[in-house]
């Protein structure tokens, strides 16, 4: 599928990963919906880019929502055939801390956020990308899904945020079988540590101590980085089924 041709929801896309990954769809001619609940950075992106990009205020957990916005998108796109699943949540918690176990509520909400989010999103675009045409490969559709190498090395306080990101890496292969009939690609991106929002308020010496473990380059990744994997997962017809690290070798102790 080529970059030009796409018609893309992002959901958490008025930052970070999701904005890069809008930026980058756009620059490349192709056509975009910004999917958030900051509806005051959605729309300045959307009113940035122009022409080709439009957002909707979306709770990606809330089923309804979803599937008004997708129509919403469907409209403004004249189509639909992409989906980039960067919406989630991190918190900080131990199993067992000082205050006693982990809050239920707490742990709940990570996992409704970035596992049940992600496969509603996925579940809904995926009904709606299997009415369209097929392209010269097959293809209708094709969807990226955003998990962490948390999902594999999860770190002391990362209980809820692991399994969450472990969900989305287990769902990829039998998301990809089930929707291979419909001609539906399905891969999953791992990043390790990323320049993104939850970063922002380091100074360079805090940075540098975080990427200290990084094999090469020695940086925290950079959102472009992250969005051209995204298109070159959409763009290559035999990549399916796959969890893809982007974490510049990095191993979490």
């Amino acid at each position: 599928m080529q970059s030009a041709d796409l018609k893309a929801v992002v959901t958490g896309g008025a930052s970070g990963l999701g904005e890069a990954t809008v930026r980058a769809i756009r620059e490349r001619g192709g056509r975009a919906a910004i999917f958030d609940l900051n509806a005051e950075k959605g729309a300045a992106l959307a009113a940035e880019l122009g022409e080709g990009v439009s957002f909707h205020a979306v709770d990606v957990t809330d089923e309804a929502a979803v599937a008004a916005a997708l129509d919403a998108a469907d409209a403004a796109m004249g189509g639909l055939n992409m989906a980039v699943n960067c919406a989630g949540i991190a918190i900080a918690e131990k199993v067992v801390g000082r205050d006693g176990p982990h809050d239920l509520g707490r742990f709940r909400k990570v996992i409704d956020i970035n596992l049940v989010g992600t496969f509603n999103v996925m579940r809904l675009a995926a009904a709606r990308m299997a009415a369209n045409t097929p392209n010269a490969d097959g293809e209708r559709g094709v969807i990226v899904n955003t998990a962490s190498i948390a999902a594999l090395e999860g770190q002391k306080g990362q209980i809820a945020y692991a399994a969450s990101k472990g969900g989305v890496a287990g769902m990829t292969l039998p998301a990809a079988r089930d929707l291979a009939r419909e001609g539906i690609r399905v891969n999953t991106i791992a990043p390790g540590l990323f320049e993104t929002p939850m970063f922002e308020g380091l100074n360079e010496e805090a940075k540098a101590e975080l990427a200290k473990d990084v094999l090469f380059p020695r940086r925290l990744g950079r959102p472009a980085e992250y969005a051209a994997l995204v298109l070159f997962l959409a763009e290559n017809p035999y990549m399916n089924g796959a969890l893809v690290r982007i974490d510049g070798g990095i191993r979490l102790p």
